[in-house]
């Protein structure tokens, strides 16, 4: 028995955290991809204003089955 799977990158963001962003990461690749088994964040990067964090980006790699036999 054989499993392939794809890995995709994806970068997203959020106003609230790191870890919301790196979620929207799955929310967003589970709207056109199914069988999602894990995600591995590469890194996180943030935009900021006035001394303030404003936007929370993660760079993530979506996995998901593509083929089970």
């Amino acid at each position: 028995m054989s499993t392939i799977v794809k890995i995709i990158e994806i970068v997203t963001e959020s106003d609230k955290s790191w870890e919301d962003a790196a979620q929207n990461a799955v929310t967003e690749a589970s709207k056109t991809v199914d069988n999602i088994t894990g995600i591995d964040v590469i890194g996180f990067k943030g935009e900021v204003k006035n001394g303030n964090v404003v936007k929370y980006k993660a760079h993530c790699k979506v996995a998901f089955v593509v083929k089970n036999s």
